[in-house]
């Protein structure tokens, strides 16, 4: 498994030593051991998600790897196969489910949600595209609690006939639109080799049913502020006799206008400036027209001129309404990470008890104030109320208000 392999077999060798020792020595406390616990827990918070469609040729072996790297916990979600393919991922050790509607986005949203209670999970295809060797580079910066989201990035190597030249160019157009709408660079955004944690994931608002949840979760991972690790990976060529379920036009426009549409929350600036921007330039084009034939050879286009300026007026406001959208997007950034970090403040002003692990009350550690809790006996020093008194010997005649001897 790479240069983690040497030293899984030598922790392995470690535990069960230990484990032989302590079960001469008739003790238990072999549980307890950090060995032990790195052996026994590296990846039993994970899960492997893949999703699957008519991939029957390719998901056993899949499945295989992953469980070989390490990883016993495999859940298949299929999307109605037709040849085979739940039996065979079934066979080779994976539990299996069937979505409930359709699409990959669907898929990956409804096994997160509803068939996972992993804290970590690694999503994959079910292709054979990706080694499952690379699985430790991917939960590594998960494990370390410096990311809350991985991707694997395949241009670090591709190998030859992984990708068509047509889809390299449109990786490269779509991760660079990425770049210029929302400020990041994962490099690969379009990778379907993702580990991240069951409870960032859930923070993410997803929608895409299809191919485009890949971009539509960098957009989220962006707009959460969550943190994201970019590590090297290699991606193969799909296996003869199997067949992909991604058409590159298609499912590339579909995967483009996502990127565009999430703008509108990420970057309103961009939204609606770009829009804006080709509104103006057609009346500017048409306004050019207009004048040019007017003047060359004085003919009218009433119409073209009533559109250039309709167009003039919509593109202007629309770059103005991008310009304020911007500014409320600003300022709402603002607010919600003054609001996070008093949270974070009070959070880390409050003692925590140690028995309960929970925020103790500060009241508890005050003094207490006995001539405050405690009643006191009335004083007789008191001024007396004539009026009170003199009404209510009138109502009870000649007994005392204060009698109480009963």
């Amino acid at each position: 498994m790479g240069d983690r392999e040497p030293e899984r077999e030598a922790i392995s060798v470690t535990a069960v030593a230990i484990f032989l020792t302590r079960r001469r020595t008739g003790g238990t406390e072999f549980s307890n051991s950090p060995v032990i616990d790195r052996v026994m827990s590296d990846y039993d918070d994970v899960c492997v998600l893949l999703p699957t469609m008519d991939e029957v040729e390719t998901v056993t072996r899949v499945v295989e790897a992953f469980r070989d790297a390490g990883l016993n916990e495999v859940l298949v979600i299929d999307g109605g196969s037709t040849d085979g393919t739940q039996n065979a991922a079934r066979e080779a050790g994976a539990r299996v489910v069937e979505q409930s509607g359709r699409g990959k986005g669907q898929a990956v949203r409804e096994a997160v949600r509803d068939h996972i209670e992993a804290p970590y999970v690694v999503m994959a295809d079910a292709d054979a595209t990706y080694d499952a060797t690379d699985v430790d580079a991917m939960l590594d910066p998960l494990l370390a609690g410096d990311a809350d989201h991985v991707i694997g990035d395949r241009f670090a190597d591709m190998r030859p006939g992984a990708m068509t030249r047509l889809n390299r160019i449109g990786n490269r157009i779509i991760n660079l639109s990425f770049r210029a709408i929302h400020g990041k660079s994962f490099r690969d955004i379009l990778s379907g080799y993702r580990a991240f944690t069951r409870g960032s994931f859930l923070r993410l608002h997803l929608t895409a049913d299809g191919f485009g949840i890949e971009t539509e979760m960098a957009v989220e991972c962006v707009k959460n502020q969550l943190s994201v690790a970019v590590v090297p990976i290699t991606y193969r060529e799909r296996p003869g006799g199997s067949a992909t379920n991604l058409h590159p036009i298609r499912d590339g426009g579909v995967i483009f206008l996502e990127l565009y549409r999430k703008a509108k929350t990420n970057n309103p600036l961009f939204y609606f400036g770009s829009l804006g921007g080709i509104s103006t330039t057609a009346g500017a084009i048409m306004t050019a027209y207009v004048l040019y034939r007017w003047f060359a050879y004085g003919i009218s286009h009433e119409v073209i001129a009533i559109g250039a300026v309709g167009a003039t007026i919509l593109g202007i406001q629309l770059l103005i309404f991008g310009v304020l959208a911007d500014m409320i997007h600003s300022l709402h950034n603002e607010q919600a990470a003054r609001y996070e970090r008093l949270v974070a403040d009070q959070a880390a002003d409050r003692p925590v008890n140690q028995s309960t692990n929970r925020p103790m009350d500060r009241s508890a550690d005050q003094p207490t104030d006995r001539s405050e809790d405690q009643p006191t006996a009335p004083s007789t020093d008191r001024p007396t109320d004539r009026s009170t008194e003199g009404s209510a010997s009138g109502r009870a005649g000649t007994e005392s208000p204060f009698h109480g001897d009963n």
